[in-house]
């Protein structure tokens, strides 16, 4: 399990759920791990120590993805301790659950801002890195939202089914340069912005039950150990949608 030694590996919204879990999953399989968080100092801390623990290196970085100079900054600070990013998984989000009757434009930004844009900022920030080595590994959480709906409210919808599109376009350009890009599309997830909203239910997944971070977190390992998946949505939903 030792296969990504010498990779470094940045995930954004990592203090704590699925980004807590993939930036375990990927330090037991040998990567160093750059922790990124945006308010939650003592959790990013814990993430930190426990790989260190195992024998990897990490650090935890402080910054709002949703803003250009705080991803450009960010980036700087992991090349610096760590190495220059070869995997990003874009895992930071909000779901803030409106309605069609009481959504605002606030709300529209302020969650196009935080899924969607701030995988864009990401991306093209660790880009010339991975292009310079010809290898990299790009994977954006979307949701299962994406192509049913939900029950977030359009603005959630609309900013991971976006997350889709950006995936085929990066993955079509960058084919050929030794860098996959995919994404993962979760079905409802104990999380706990899923704990928060009482509308979902573990008797509305077909399984019966809420997906767990690590089972998440076991298909982003095997996208980064996998060269030749790219331009695909992995959808991990317990039979919530069926592609």
């Amino acid at each position: 399990m030792d296969d990504l030694i010498g990779k470094v590996a940045l995930i954004t919204g990592a203090s704590r759920g699925i980004g807590r879990a993939t930036a375990l999953a990927l330090a037991a399989a040998g990567a160093n791990v750059a922790i990124n968080y945006r308010s939650r100092d003592n959790e990013a801390d814990d993430v930190v120590s426990q790989i260190v623990r195992s024998g990897r290196i990490a650090v935890a970085v402080k910054a709002d993805v949703s803003v250009s100079a705080d991803v450009n900054r960010m980036v700087g600070t992991v090349t610096k301790e760590l190495g220059s990013p070869s995997i990003l998984v874009n895992n930071a989000g909000i779901g803030v659950a409106r309605s069609v009757d009481d959504i605002t434009e606030q709300d529209w930004d302020d969650t196009i801002a935080a899924n969607l844009t701030s995988a864009f900022f990401a991306v093209q920030a660790v880009l010339p890195g991975m292009r310079a080595r010809k290898w990299g590994r790009i994977i954006s959480l979307s949701s299962v939202a994406a192509q049913v709906g939900g029950v977030v409210g359009p603005h959630y919808a609309a900013s991971k089914a976006g997350i889709l599109g950006l995936t085929h376009y990066y993955a079509a350009y960058l084919a050929r340069e030794g860098i996959t890009v995919n994404a993962i599309a979760p079905g409802p997830v104990k999380t706990e912005m899923v704990v928060g909203l009482p509308q979902l239910r573990p008797d509305h997944v077909p399984v019966g039950r809420f997906g767990t971070v690590e089972e998440i977190a076991d298909v982003v390992l095997m996208l980064v150990r996998n060269g030749y998946i790219t331009g695909q949505t992995i959808h991990i939903n317990g039979g919530r949608y069926l592609s």
